[in-house]
């Protein structure tokens, strides 16, 4: 792998892991799209571990902007089975322990079974993102319209929690869902506000995205420049993004991302047929 490809997929997952439009379908698509697919050590290279690393840059840009948001969960979550105080940063911190243990469990069952329907069948695999696109961007800008603005972070019940985070089991294991936009549709139809749906929806990914590093971390090619240029890419723009969705979702809606998806997925539909 180039430094200039790592360059670009680095860039492509600082912007597309932390908005609702799918990073591992950007992450499949463009290498197609520019027939980097066709060489085969760019694809023993990318199908390794540097997905993961590309997103462990997007885990430290996320762990960097929510860092005093984390240590207030951890230190209430704490207190709360230590010293039995109540507050609502222990109440959501044990919230996201909850959510995230069926949520790994069934991504892990779904890995395996999407694994076996599109095995190395590409063309299925990239049809079956450009079907996702479509159906999720629909779905999100028609949930996002008619949700109310009910509830707000800190008024995020353990039902909505468990919800949400099993949804993000779905996109972990088909591309074209991505965790994001499904876990913030999710929340939306259970009347989350836009700004609380986001940052939920970052913090519970946390986990989740950690763990995939640590089982990685072994395989990734720490001497390589490429890996570096990758990762770091993927951190800054991560970071410069998550704050542009965080300030944009005060007043701003979810629909210019469901219209990019669908408009994505139209153009992957037209490369299958012509290619």
């Amino acid at each position: 792998m180039t430094i200039l490809q790592a360059l670009i997929l680095g860039v492509i997952q600082g912007l597309t892991e932390l908005l609702p439009v799918s990073s591992s379908a950007h992450l499949n698509v463009i290498p197609w799209i520019l027939n980097w697919t066709e060489n085969a050590k760019f694809m023993e290279e990318f199908s390794g571990s540097f997905d993961v690393a590309l997103h462990f840059g997007t885990l430290i840009a996320i762990g960097i902007f929510f860092f005093k948001d984390w240590i207030q969960l951890i230190t209430a979550g704490f207190k709360k089975v230590v010293k039995k105080e109540d507050s609502t940063e222990g109440k959501i911190f044990w919230y996201l322990v909850i959510a995230t243990i069926p949520a790994g469990i069934l991504a892990l069952v779904l890995d395996k079974i999407s694994d076996s329907l599109i095995g190395d069948n590409f063309k299925l695999e990239m049809g079956l993102i450009a079907f996702a696109l479509i159906i999720m961007g629909i779905i999100l800008a028609i949930v996002d319209k008619k949700a109310e603005n009910k509830y707000n972070y800190e008024q995020i019940t353990l039902k909505q929690s468990v919800l949400v985070g099993i949804s993000q089991a779905i996109a972990a294991a088909f591309p074209g869902v991505s965790r994001s936009g499904i876990t913030m549709t999710i929340a939306r139809s259970l009347k989350i506000d836009r700004e609380s749906a986001a940052k939920f929806s970052f913090l519970l990914s946390t986990p989740i995205v950690a763990a995939a590093v640590l089982v990685d971390i072994s395989e990734f090619a720490l001497t390589s420049v490429a890996f570096w240029v990758g990762v770091i890419a993927s951190f800054i723009v991560g970071i410069i993004v998550v704050k542009f969705l965080m300030d944009y979702l005060k007043k701003g809606s979810f629909k210019v991302f469901a219209i990019y998806r669908i408009l994505l997925g139209i153009l992957i539909f037209g490369v299958i047929f012509f290619r």
